[in-house]
């Protein structure tokens, strides 16, 4: 069985083209991968630019390099993150607090616990909590005892 040294320099040289053009597809790959990648993370030009280039220069070393220093979220996660950590604060704040002792209260108290303050009133009529400065109540619609109601009302 005698090989053809021709046949084996024009096989190696397939072989080596294929090899050749799989690593240009792969170093290309990797750049557009980096490319899209980096503009997720980051609205810096100058940083976009530096980790296209890392990983251009250096293929797949520069791909470990930028894995490494590529910020940890994208900016759709950090934007959600900041959206949740504003709800989390508005609940928070949204909840009532004590005029005079600045403590936290529950809407349904009518007096403050902590120093006896008087948070809102009952209705007279239906029972349910108004508020202090309120002269008819919202639920039944029954003024408030002691204020003067005007004909025309």
């Amino acid at each position: 069985m005698n090989l053809d040294p021709s046949f084996m320099s024009s096989a190696l040289l397939v072989l080596v083209a294929f090899g050749g053009a799989f690593l240009a597809a792969l170093w290309l790959a990797l750049v557009i991968w980096t490319w899209r990648d980096i503009r997720s993370r980051a609205r810096d030009g100058l940083a976009q630019v530096l980790a296209v280039l890392v990983v251009a220069l250096l293929n797949i070393p520069g791909v470990l390099v930028y894995l490494i220093l590529r910020p940890q979220r994208t900016l759709e996660e950090e934007y959600q993150r900041t959206l949740e950590e504003e709800a989390l604060l508005a609940s928070i704040e949204d909840q009532a607090l004590c005029p005079g002792c600045e403590r936290r209260v529950k809407d349904d108290w009518q007096v403050c616990p902590n120093c006896h303050t008087k948070l809102k009133k009952g209705c007279q009529n239906c029972g349910k909590l108004m508020e202090l400065p309120w002269n008819i109540c919202p639920f039944c619609g029954t003024p408030v005892e002691g204020l003067k109601v005007e004909p025309g009302a």
